[in-house]
């Protein structure tokens, strides 16, 4: 935005950059902010709590519309605990650690509803089943360190920068992988990167054994392996996986559960997570994903389960579609990432005409998106999941059926 612009906005308001307001936040909205109002202005404020009366200073404003960060706390909200991450609040990839566990999850069906009713205009929704974790530490099994050269620091970037925070232990890693990032600050040859900024992917078996990447240099990729719904799956840092240890299994079993028919169609496939689980449920499997690394990962995996059922295509779901889409699909899943499918991906999914359709979720707003194409393509929602595969953050996987009407 232009100086003057700027200055003409700020004079249409009657607020500016760096007042300060008391408010109480009346509920979370998509990207995990606390909404809030003020006298004709709408104000989202970070690390907030349903209840908490605050005060807080306007960062960015434009027109009616302000983002704040909280100074003090005057009436903490009952929902709001003490961070247990001394990152938390600069870091970041964490912005719930202040919620309880339960005000999390409720939190984040507030934020799928808010986008399933608001963005994706669905009055009537079914009820949402909520998966919690297991546990709500210790669960990722993938990560990805951003690393500065010049000051020697590996961590996540600080919240709303791309300013690295070092940070010397991660509360939501799996503790081989936070061994792995200890280790890796204390060996990482800082002289030989070329880079000032650079990251490391980072991915672990379930056997303990990691498997590391970056562009900067060359650690260990050898593959790792992850047992998940009776099926033994290949992969390393360089390609995709599911980062939830404790609910991989139920994610899986949501997505195929009572998948019936002779030919199913596994779209965004990657290393065959749903496919080869499909394959042992129809006659004949076609899994489409682009990324070489993922789809000979995919094509290992599924021989070594033995299974002879599935195709692998190495190609992009949209080229793909707009070429010839497949006939014949009785059950269609597409776990497309977090931008959600294209225009006309949809569209062309929509002539397939699948009996049944698995869609596989990061983000509620996408998802809402799309789900109103499919709702006026003559589908109807059977089931929403919401999986709480990212405690502590305002993320929350969704598994929705459709059916068609």
């Amino acid at each position: 935005m232009s100086r003057l612009k700027s200055k003409t906005l700020y004079k249409l308001s009657k607020y500016k950059p760096g007042d300060r307001l008391n408010v109480k936040i009346e509920k979370i909205v998509p990207n995990g902010y606390g909404l809030s109002f003020a006298d004709g202005l709408t104000i989202f404020t970070a690390l907030a709590a349903v209840g908490d009366e605050l005060s807080v200073e306007i960062r960015q404003l434009k027109q009616n519309t302000a983002f704040a960060e909280i100074v003090e706390i005057i009436t903490p909200s009952a929902d709001r605990v003490e961070p247990p991450c001394v990152y938390f609040g600069a870091c970041g990839g964490c912005d719930f650690q202040q919620l309880n566990y339960q005000a999390q999850l409720d939190a984040k069906l507030a934020i799928l509803r808010d986008s399933l009713t608001r963005i994706g205009k669905i009055e009537h929704l079914p009820d949402i089943e909520v998966v919690p974790s297991p546990q709500q530490f210790d669960y990722r099994l993938r990560a990805q360190w951003h690393v500065n050269r010049p000051n020697k620091k590996i961590g996540y970037y600080r919240r709303n920068s791309h300013d690295v925070v070092d940070i010397e232990r991660c509360l939501v890693l799996a503790p081989e992988l936070e061994s792995t990032l200890e280790k890796t600050r204390q060996t990482l040859d800082w002289d030989a990167m070329w880079s000032d900024k650079s990251q490391i992917d980072a991915a672990l078996g379930d056997d303990g054994s990691v498997s590391l990447f970056s562009q900067e240099f060359s650690p260990n990729t050898s593959p790792i392996s992850y047992s998940v719904a009776g099926e033994r799956f290949f992969y390393s840092a360089q390609s995709f996986f599911q980062g939830n240890r404790f609910l991989i299994d139920e994610l899986v079993k949501r997505a195929v559960i009572g998948a019936t028919g002779e030919n199913a169609l596994d779209l965004y496939s990657g290393v065959g997570f749903f496919t080869l689980p499909l394959a042992r449920k129809f006659k004949h499997v076609t899994g489409v994903e682009d990324n070489r690394q993922a789809v000979e990962f995919a094509e290992k995996n599924a021989e070594a389960a033995g299974l002879e059922n599935i195709k692998f295509v190495r190609r992009s779901v949209r080229d793909l579609l707009n070429a010839q889409p497949p006939e014949n699909i009785d059950f269609l899943l597409l776990d497309p990432p977090r931008a959600g499918a294209e225009n006309d991906t949809i569209r062309n999914i929509l002539k397939i005409l699948a009996n049944q359709i698995s869609y596989v979720s990061c983000d509620p707003s996408i998802l809402a998106r799309d789900l109103r194409k499919f709702l006026e393509g003559g589908y109807r929602i059977n089931s929403i999941t919401a999986l709480d595969l990212f405690p502590q953050t305002h993320h929350v996987e969704t598994v929705v059926r459709l059916e068609r009407a």
